[in-house]
């Protein structure tokens, strides 16, 4: 028998939403009410009537995406992940915010089924989803036919007012309304309030008109009309040119007697006795706690069988799709799979021996070969493909300005937003169809580095070049010129970071990240040109892998071991061939890649860097990451400060990164 969804039994599940967020919050002692509260209904009525997903398969690929922005309402997601039969047993619920809990503070992708992406850093998640409805397009415009095939779902989004204050989102909304992402609908929790008081203390804009002039379709609806909602839905639906963004009025806290609609229901505990008030004014047990009706439980069995009975419709028209169209069906599943040429590596560094280039050039000349071999690379940078070399020669760019279907290439144009360019290129790789790379220059690696953590937290394919490496940068001066990025970027755990010296090393690290990575890859490249290493005999590309290996052996028992990586290795190979001729007996080892030394037997790094040996590390940046396999007696020759305004060539003279001042600094540690 069909369960009716009544008044009174709606009322009864939102209120149900409500009671799971104050008893796991109030047991916790720390947690944020009143977001979860506010949103129960229109968050219910999108979930129930709206949002097609299947609790047993929380990856099924036609499923529409679901993305808390504003992660601190996290109580509100996990209730109705539980609610709607996700693998999250109310066990989970009770144990929200402890150690071990698939119910962080605020949702982890990856912890917990049914969260699409880690969210709590404000602005993230607008960001995030941006980047998921980019790549339903993508997919959409290259492997289905017309109505049929994979890219037709839809991207859901709830906002909060944090989240369109942050820079962010204001650069993510931009760059979705050029591009015209009608599959992204997001829902503003429009609720007046933020932690240390109303709103219009600090954010009196006029959010319609700022949406509308970044071209986005706007309604604006009461959270708790029921008619509204649907209709707004439906029209942003019906709105495919534009991205949409509802409006939607909620009181923060709503049902608490004494809190509701103030700043202090933004957190929790409740305090002074409004626990109990606040559930008998919602009609909630006050015990047991975590109290789910059975008449509840009856309604939300019968909707997911409507869930899974919606996904099996969706499967048959695919199985359609996959018997009319065979090729484009064999390549979604292979994009999907990340399936890739056994013989990549060998195809990425074919020829490139004795190529001189600056690495972000050699970069360019893989990436292309990459993109021939794994069409799934897709990317750009922010307004500096020209120098980033990130643009995919013959493909077309994906934007307005492309002929015929604009999502239909692979150069994406970022615009000057890297803020909103790290978040989108992690939503491209959550999507899980496609394997996004960005760039811009690595001092603006800072804009990004809340898009870093986040790709490194969440262990997804995102990879960030960083160009115009070091003080190498020249004639821009000290504002463009990193020193402490190299480092800051090594110093963020779960990120891979390499720094290739030269042509075989940049090939062989672009090879890894397609085939090795199983987290975001970042690349610092220089902009000026670097010598072809001579390699020992023996020398295979997998030797990158390791993270380090001898360029130079020293002829015998080592007198010093010098470490450099990207564009100093050269430099330091002719300090030790000056050295040399002094009997000086100098090994060179190249570093393009710490984080993989780190992973090796200690017995690798100690034949590599062998104990009791002096050891100096050459980088054109702080450098002290390399501390740790240098030790305590060991040199860092390095910035100690900022650069200076001139061409590369005297900033090297002057900062001591030549031959001959390297093979000085040596002596001098030596002596």
């Amino acid at each position: 028998m069909s369960t009716e969804l009544s008044p009174a039994l709606r009322e009864r599940i939102e209120n149900t939403i409500r009671g799971l967020t104050i008893d796991a919050v109030q047991k916790a002692g720390i947690g944020h009410l009143g977001a979860a509260m506010g949103l129960a209904r229109p968050a219910f009525q999108l979930w129930d009537r709206h949002l097609r997903f299947d609790p047993e398969a929380p990856d099924w690929p036609l499923r529409d995406r679901f993305v808390l922005s504003a992660g601190h309402a996290s109580m509100l997601l996990y209730s109705l992940v539980h609610l709607y039969g996700f693998d999250l047993p109310l066990s989970e619920i009770e144990n929200f915010r402890q150690l071990g809990s698939r119910t962080p503070g605020h949702p982890e992708f990856g912890e917990t089924p049914g969260v699409e992406v880690t969210t709590g850093p404000l602005g993230q998640g607008f960001g995030n989803a941006v980047g998921m409805a980019l790549a339903g397009r993508l997919t959409r415009s290259r492997y289905a036919a017309g109505d049929q095939g994979p890219g037709h779902h839809l991207v859901y989004a709830v906002a909060s007012d944090g989240d369109l204050m942050e820079g962010v989102s204001y650069e993510s909304a931009s760059f979705a309304g050029h591009l015209g992402l009608g599959n992204l609908v997001v829902l503003y929790d429009d609720n007046h309030v933020t932690i240390d008081g109303p709103t219009s203390w600090t954010f009196g804009e006029d959010v319609r008109g700022r949406f509308e002039a970044q071209r986005w379709h706007v309604e604006t609806i009461d959270g708790e009309d029921l008619a509204g909602l649907d209709a707004a839905l439906e029209a942003a639906r019906a709105e495919t040119e534009r991205p949409s963004l509802i409006i939607t009025r909620t009181t923060i806290g709503r049902g608490s007697p004494n809190w509701a609609g103030l700043s202090k229901a933004h957190g929790g505990p409740f305090k002074d006795d409004e626990e109990r008030l606040t559930k008998e004014n919602l009609g909630i047990p006050l015990e047991p706690a975590f109290y789910v009706a059975p008449e509840v439980r009856a309604y939300m069995a019968e909707r997911i069988q409507a869930k899974r009975a919606e996904r099996r419709q969706l499967d048959e028209a695919l199985e359609v799709w996959r018997s009319t169209h065979p090729d484009r069906a064999d390549a979604w599943d292979r994009a999907r799979g990340r399936v890739l040429p056994a013989d990549l590596t060998a195809r990425l560094a074919e020829g490139l021996e004795d190529e001189s280039a600056a690495t972000r050039v050699h970069s360019g000349a893989v990436i292309q070969r990459l993109h021939e071999a794994a069409p799934i690379f897709v990317g750009g940078s922010a307004d500096l493909a020209g120098s980033n070399n990130t643009t995919i020669k013959g493909a077309p760019a994906i934007g307005p300005a492309a002929e015929g279907d604009r999502f239909a290439g692979s150069n994406l144009h970022f615009g000057v937003r890297e803020h909103a360019m790290g978040a989108i290129t992690n939503g491209l790789a959550l999507d899980g169809t496609f394997l996004p790379f960005c760039g811009t220059f690595l001092v603006f690696s800072d804009y990004m580095r809340p898009s870093l953590r986040l790709a490194a937290l969440m262990q997804i394919r995102s990879t960030f070049v960083f160009t115009h490496d070091s003080i190498f940068v020249g004639e821009d001066g000290p504002t463009h010129q990193p020193i402490e990025h190299v480092d800051a970027l090594r110093a963020i755990p779960g990120l891979t970071v390499f720094r290739p010296a030269d042509a075989l090393e940049v090939a062989a690290a672009w090879s890894w990240t397609a085939t090795q990575a199983q987290g975001p890859v970042a690349f610092a490249l220089s902009r000026q040109k670097v010598p072809a290493l001579k390699r020992e005999a023996g020398f295979v590309l997998e030797d990158v892998w390791k993270g380090g290996y001898v360029v130079r052996a020293a002829g015998g028992a080592e007198d010093v071991v010098v470490l450099a990586s990207g564009s100093e290795v050269g430099v330091a190979v002719e300090a030790a061939s000056l050295l040399a001729a002094e009997g000086v007996r100098a090994r060179v080892v190249s570093i393009p890649c710490l984080e993989l030394l780190d992973a090796q037997p200690e017995s690798v790094v100690d034949e590599l860097i062998p104990r009791g040996v002096p050891c100096v590390a050459v980088e054109a940046g702080r450098g002290e990451s390399l501390r740790r396999l240098v030790g305590r007696d060991g040199l860092i020759h390095g910035m100690k400060g900022f650069g200076e305004s001139a061409p590369y060539q005297a900033l090297a003279e002057h900062f001591g990164f030549t031959g001959p001042k390297v093979a000085d600094a040596i002596r001098q540690h030596l002596a």
